[in-house]
C-alpha cells in the first residue's frame, strides 16, 4: 500500500498527501488501494535533462510534441494522413496485416501495421473478430478502464493569488506559479474520501485538484497579462449514480464545485475566469478515443502490467494477427509521456520486418 510506504519515509501529512496524488493520478484508486505504490513509481521513473524523476512543460503545449514527432518522421520519408479515420485493419489471405482501410474507402497498404490506439479500439473495433482467439478478445473486453479524471482547461485574465503565498504588487509570477499546485490534499484521508464518493457514482464533494499554469513558463499560450490554467481533477465516475447522464448541467455543477474549492485557496479566482472547457470521462473517450476516459488506455493495476499488458502472452507488442503491433499506452510499460512503448514496439516490428 502506498500509505504504508509514505508512512515509513515521511511524517508530514500534507507532504504525504501531495506525494500520494502521483500514486492515484488517472487511477480509480485511493492511497489505501493495494498496488497504488506502483503508480507513484511509474510517475517518478526516468529523467528529464539529467534530472531524475523530473517533469517539464512542452513549449507550445502538448500538441507541439506530436508535431515534433511528425516532422521527424516526415524528414525520414513518412507520409502522414491527418484527419483520416481508420475503418479497419486490412488482412490478406494468409491472415497477415496488409495495411488499413480508411473510412472514405482508401486502402493504405503496408507490410506492417502499428497501432497506438487503445487495445479496445485496435482489437474490438478495427480488427475482424473472427481472426482473433476468443480468450484474447475476452481478456481485452475485461480490461479495467475506469477513469476518475475530469480535465478542465481555464482562461483567466490575471494570475491566481493564493492566500498561502499572495502575489507581489507587480503581479509577476512567483516560483510556485511555475510548479504543480495541489489543492484539497492536506491529508491522505481526503483523497480516500474523494475516491469513496466516486465508487458510489457521485463526483467528489471535495475533489483532488492538480493546478498548473503553463503560460507562466510559455507566455505564447495566452495574451499578455492573461493565463491558461490546467486543472487535472478527480474523482469523477464514468457513469453517474442512478444512470444520470453527464449532461451540461452535471458538467457545470462539478466544475462550479472545483472552482469553489480553488476560490477558498485563491480568492478572486472565479472572477478572473474568462472561459472554461470541461472534459468528463465520457468526453475524454469520445474526443480522444480513451476507453472509459482512462488516460492510460487501461488501469495501471498490478494485474494489468508487465506480462499481462494488454493480455497474458501478448505483452511483447505482437498481436494474434501477424504483422499487427500495439505501440500505445495499452502496451507495456503503460501510460505516460515517455515513448517507451512506441520505441520497444518499433524495435520488435523492425526485427520481424528483416525476416519477411
Amino acid at each position: 500500500l502506498l500509505g504504508q510506504i509514505l508512512d515509513q519515509w515521511f511524517e508530514s501529512e500534507p507532504l504525504k498527501a501531495t506525494l500520494a496524488t502521483d500514486a492515484v493520478i488517472g487511477a480509480m484508486a485511493s492511497p489505501h488501494t493495494p498496488g497504488s505504490g506502483y503508480v507513484l513509481l511509474h510517475h517518478v521513473m526516468g529523467e528529464l535533462e539529467g534530472r531524475r524523476g523530473a517533469w517539464g512543460y512542452v513549449a507550445g503545449g502538448m500538441g507541439a510534441l506530436s508535431q515534433a514527432i511528425a516532422r521527424a518522421a516526415a524528414a525520414r520519408g513518412a507520409h502522414i494522413f491527418a484527419e483520416k479515420a481508420v475503418c479497419h485493419v486490412l488482412l490478406g489471405r494468409d491472415r497477415r496485416a496488409q495495411g488499413v482501410v480508411l473510412q472514405d474507402g482508401t486502402e493504405v497498404r503496408s507490410k506492417l501495421v502499428l497501432s497506438n490506439a487503445s487495445p479496445q479500439i485496435t482489437f474490438l473495433e478495427l480488427t475482424p473478430q473472427e481472426q482473433l482467439p476468443k480468450d484474447f478478445v475476452q481478456r481485452i473486453r475485461q480490461v479495467d478502464t475506469r477513469s476518475p479524471v475530469t480535465k478542465i482547461n481555464v482562461a483567466v485574465d490575471r494570475l491566481p493569488s493564493f492566500l498561502a503565498a499572495p502575489n507581489a504588487r507587480d503581479g509577476q509570477p512567483l516560483p510556485h506559479h511555475q510548479c504543480s499546485i495541489h489543492l484539497n490534499c492536506e491529508g491522505t484521508h481526503l483523497l480516500h474520501q474523494a475516491f469513496t464518493e466516486a465508487t458510489h457514482g457521485h463526483p467528489s464533494s471535495r475533489p483532488m485538484i492538480e493546478l498548473c499554469i503553463p503560460s507562466v513558463l510559455d507566455p505564447g499560450l495566452a495574451p499578455q497579462g492573461c493565463h491558461v490554467v490546467s486543472l487535472f481533477t478527480q474523482y469523477t465516475p464514468s457513469e453517474l449514480a442512478g444512470g444520470q447522464p453527464w449532461d451540461e448541467g452535471a458538467r457545470n455543477a462539478y466544475a462550479d464545485r472545483v472552482f469553489d474549492c480553488i476560490e477558498d485557496y485563491a480568492p478572486g479566482f472565479k472572477a478572473s475566469v474568462i472561459g472554461r472547457d470541461i472534459l468528463t470521462p465520457p468526453d475524454l473517450e469520445r474526443i480522444f478515443g480513451l476507453p472509459g476516459g482512462n488516460i492510460f488506455h487501461g488501469g495501471m493495476s498490478l494485474d494489468q502490467l508487465y506480462f499481462a499488458r494488454p493480455a497474458p502472452s501478448y505483452s511483447g507488442y505482437r498481436s494474434p494477427v501477424p504483422g499487427l503491433y500495439l505501440c500505445g499506452s495499452g502496451a507495456h510499460p503503460g501510460g505516460g509521456v515517455m515513448g517507451a512503448a512506441g520505441r520497444n514496439a518499433a524495435r520488435v516490428a523492425l526485427e520481424d520486418f528483416r525476416h519477411l
